[in-house]
């Protein structure tokens, strides 16, 4: 029994006053039953024990009897709620000071002291409060920065490793006393190390370090504006940044090292959070490219992918210097990957919260583009000119993209029946094309809100694996890249469907109504993942080309300006653009402007292109009605 056993060991412990070698050991029994039992520590508390111990510690002049005591204090504490409030007291924090300020107090009784005052602290909001007002919380910071030399790191030495596990001891402790719950004061006192805490990571890079002092500073800086500013005023922000570039450029990324630079980012996202702002720091050291490196990983789980997705959004949700850096590094596709790929909801979530900043940026860049003034000299006009141009053009073909993408949609789900008639799609694909020409191609922010309103992120289920290169001025059209890039099966499923035209069922009780239903359930499942990988191609390939760098974009026709008159550039332009080029003020349908393109004795790559494009699918689009048509008849 239990109860029979802690009644006889507190016999023993008040018997055994001369004997300190039976008191450790009668306390070592009493800490093996209490220990993650809440039933037998409160049945201890209930007959003296508790307080009997906490007098033993105070009182007795035996080194071995006061650290056994203290850790047996510790481990009740621990175990029992009611037994923290007991010895939750002024008194007690002071008593604990005098261990630790004692200078014939040894390490491993200044430990068992540093882990009362973690147990006493912990989820303990009054207990917060002690450790400030007594003064106790200002003597743990003396410890943590005395304990300790950089160049004491040798562990496999027993006097140092003993030292290193007090001031270990002394980490966890900080922070207790600033979380859980968080206490605002507390984080304000403990921030005053954080200059040695800042050495510590530039002057060693090893795990045993590394860790508390993440623990400490990402706990210290959370949710409190006044202590994130401090830390990057003292050049924290800066030297985590620099420990993450030498973790990830480490020879061979160990599996160590890789959970440990997940430790830091998880730091510099809590040093960010509440103003992401002081993400500008981090652009310096490339932090998000290397977060993208991370979490390409594949040793990582969701909540670690959770925590660096999370950073790469803080980092930039106001950076635009980071916001480029994430689209020049591939990481829009990868974003795509991770919502794809998991079902996790708060991986999504999180992925989400990045793609909301690359739409924020894309809104941005498209204002600034806008707003570009020509009030500039001849030279410099026709430079502006020409690169608003290009710019249009590729908007007019991220909008084709889009136009593409609604057509299928509204093909496949929209059945039109007319007493056994098949409905004429290219007519209705026509009056589309008619109203999508109508649409100003010079207003990038239009285009935004309806792509915006098209792609539905949490929803995506599909695969995405694919590397969208980047279009350079005289390239295809984008839409030709994207459907290259795709998967053949799937891209052949989309030509199929794109003819698939319905027709009505008399009677869906028969055996053909049946048959039907079947075929277009089949169709619409084919038909709703070529959509999303469409969606998802358009997507990846439209934000990787928002970011390419102007001046490399230009390049090519910098230099041949640079190389010619201003005239004669002019005249060279003109000889090279169709009446496809020079009639973008004017209103065309899809009729007309298809019978300009062929009437144009040259057309330029873009419109040649378009105008094949459009001849192939017209083609296709005759065959697959034929086929259609026999197959009616042989179901009639």
């Amino acid at each position: 029994d239990l109860k029979t056993d802690l009644n006889l060991l507190l016999e023993c412990l008040k018997y055994q006053m001369d004997c300190p070698v039976s008191q450790k050991e009668a306390l070592i029994a009493i800490y093996s039953i209490c220990q993650q039992n809440s039933e037998a520590s409160e049945y201890f508390r209930e007959i003296g024990g508790l307080m009997f111990i906490n007098d033993l510690a105070k009182s007795s002049a035996h080194c071995i009897v006061k650290e056994a005591a203290l850790f047996t204090l510790g481990i009740i504490i621990e175990s029992n709620v009611y037994c923290q409030q007991t010895l939750c007291t002024s008194a007690l924090f002071e008593d604990l000071i005098l261990f630790l300020s004692n200078k014939d107090s040894g390490v491993n009784l200044k430990r068992m002291s540093v882990y009362v005052i973690l147990v006493l602290v912990s989820n303990n909001s009054n207990g917060q409060t002690y450790v400030r007002d007594t003064g106790c919380i200002s003597l743990l910071l003396q410890l943590f920065r005395t304990t300790l030399s950089t160049s004491e790191m040798n562990l496999s030495d027993e006097n140092t490793n003993q030292c290193y596990q007090l001031w270990s001891s002394v980490c966890s402790t900080l922070c207790a006393c600033v979380n859980n719950p968080q206490n605002e004061d507390n984080q304000n006192i403990c921030c005053s190390v954080f200059p040695y805490a800042k050495e510590w990571l530039e002057s060693c890079t090893e795990p045993e370090i590394v860790r508390p002092i993440c623990s400490f500073v990402g706990l210290t800086v959370a949710n409190n504006t006044y202590v994130q500013k401090y830390f990057v005023s003292v050049g924290g922000l800066d030297t985590l940044a620099k420990v993450m570039v030498k973790l990830m450029h480490d020879s061979c990324m160990s599996h160590s090292n890789t959970k440990l630079a997940v430790v830091v980012t998880k730091t510099l996202d809590a040093c960010i959070a509440n103003d992401s702002a002081m993400g500008v720091v981090l652009t310096k050291y490339h932090t998000v490219s290397e977060l993208l490196k991370l979490l390409s990983n594949d040793t990582l789980d969701a909540g670690e992918k959770i925590s660096i997705i999370l950073t790469i959004g803080h980092c930039t949700e106001v950076c635009e210097e980071n916001q480029c850096e994430l689209l020049q590094n591939n990481g829009l596709p990868l974003m795509i990957q991770v919502l794809t790929e998991s079902q996790d909801e708060e991986l999504h979530k999180a992925a989400t919260f990045v793609l909301q900043n690359c739409k924020q940026m894309t809104e941005k860049l498209s204002l600034k583009i806008n707003d570009n003034s020509l009030n500039v000299n001849n030279a410099e006009e026709l430079d502006v000119q020409v690169r608003t141009r290009i710019l249009q053009d590729y908007w007019k073909k991220a909008k084709e993209i889009l136009h593409r993408i609604n057509l299928i949609e509204k093909e496949h789900y929209e059945e039109k029946v007319q007493g056994g008639v098949f409905v004429d799609k290219s007519s209705e694909a026509n009056i589309e094309a008619s109203k999508y020409h109508e649409v100003n191609p010079a207003n990038p922010q239009t285009y935004i809100e309806r792509t915006h309103k098209a792609v539905h992120f949490p929803q995506l289920t599909s695969k995405l694996g694919v590397q969208v290169p980047a279009p350079s001025v005289n390239s295809s059209p984008l839409k030709n890249e994207i459907v290259n890039t795709m998967d053949p099966v799937n891209a052949s499923t989309r030509k199929s469907e794109q003819s698939n035209i319905p027709r009505s069922v008399n009677n869906p009780q028969t055996d053909s109504g049946l048959q039907s239903h079947g075929i277009n359930e089949k169709n619409a499942y084919v038909k709703s993942n070529s959509i999303l990988q469409a969606r998802l191609h358009f997507l990846s390939g439209f934000f990787f080309l928002l970011h390419l760098d102007q001046h490399s974009f230009y390049s090519k026709i910098t230099k041949e300006e640079k190389s010619t008159s201003t005239a004669s550039t002019s005249h060279k332009m003109a000889d090279l653009r169709c009446l496809g080029c020079t009639a973008g003020g004017l209103s065309f349908n899809s009729k007309t402007f298809t019978k300009m393109l062929q009437s144009c004795p040259y057309q330029c790559d873009h419109h040649k292109v378009i105008l094949e494009a459009e001849q192939r699918y017209k083609k296709e689009l005759r065959k697959l009605a034929v086929c259609d048509n026999r197959r009616c008849a042989t179901y009639e």
